[in-house]
């Protein structure tokens, strides 16, 4: 678990993508290989400390870097990417692949340099989640967007608006492309680049640089308190930990908040942290990962 933890981890911190390394060569061997790829010009080392921190790790892990083409992980990247049925009806589809159904309701997606492809236990089950909740014309608020993959779902689910922030400006470029790829416009789809205590611990100081951007109706999303129907937030336990205050108040009263990013083991963690704001609290599960959602009742720091 802690391999898939890490690998959770790299994407979050700069990686575009990661596999385990299962060859038999490794059989007798008690350790696990990850395979990363990372953008040029991104700092691995920083990355891997970073990702290593944000899981509690003592020791950072051995690793080797080797430098390769550009086009090398591009063509990776987009061969390891299929359409994903989310569930019956539902597709991710990378942009470069043709919809398996027309008909169905397809999140078109090109993932980029930010995490969130739809095939991750996580984002499966935040897309489950909402497409449970949406009944129409709900607000909606991705915190730590990515891809956008959530809040693009949200809308074409039947929400009236939704709103993705994040502290990664790569993130925010690769999810506003995406918008325009599902033809998303800005007055239903808002995106915002984040700073200050929407800012996890261990990023450091120039990726958190610059606040908000991108507004339209004039509506600014970090004033906006209690103002969104439901919340969700798939990211890692340490922020979701950290940042609890921020993201519960975010919600109305008797909104929804959906936290993902979380291993089985670390549920109770989680639990501890919101259940003296949310109540109905459920939790459902898929291949080691866990995904909390409650009904909010109150603020954390008025508990």
């Amino acid at each position: 678990m802690c391999a898939d933890m890490l690998s959770e981890a790299l994407l979050c911190f700069g990686a575009s993508s990661t596999s385990m390394d299962e060859e038999d060569a490794f059989e007798n061997s008690d350790k696990i290989f990850i395979n990363t790829i990372f953008p040029e010009g991104e700092d691995v080392n920083m990355c891997i400390s970073h990702a290593s921190n944000s899981i509690g790790m003592k020791e950072i892990p051995d690793y080797e870097v080797k430098m390769g083409e550009q086009y090398n992980w591009i063509k990776k990247t987009q061969e390891s990417f299929h359409p994903v049925e989310v569930t019956e009806g539902i597709w991710v589809v990378p942009e470069w692949r043709t919809p398996p159904n027309i008909w169905a309701t397809n999140i078109i997606l090109n993932p980029g340099l930010a995490f969130g492809t739809g095939e991750h236990p996580t984002t499966k089950m935040c897309l489950l989640l909402l497409h449970s909740l949406i009944r129409g014309g709900e607000l909606v608020l991705d915190y730590g967007t990515g891809s956008g993959v959530l809040a693009i779902a949200a809308l074409k689910f039947g929400a009236a608006l939704s709103v993705g922030i994040d502290i990664d400006p790569q993130a925010i470029t690769s999810a506003r492309q995406n918008a325009a790829l599902n033809n998303m416009t800005p007055d239903k789809m808002q995106l915002h680049l984040v700073s200050g205590k929407s800012c996890p611990p261990l990023m450091d100081a120039k990726t958190c640089g610059v606040v908000e951007e991108q507004k339209s109706n004039g509506m600014g999303v970090i004033s906006g308190r209690e103002k969104y129907d439901v919340v969700i937030a798939n990211i890692l336990l340490n922020p979701l930990l950290d940042l609890a205050d921020d993201i519960v108040s975010h919600a109305k009263h008797g909104a929804i908040i959906g936290l993902s990013g979380i291993l089985s083991q670390q549920l109770p963690y989680i639990v501890e942290r919101y259940s003296p704001s949310l109540d109905s609290i459920s939790v459902s599960e898929m291949d080691g990962w866990v995904c909390v959602s409650g009904r909010k009742t109150r603020n954390l720091a008025d508990s």
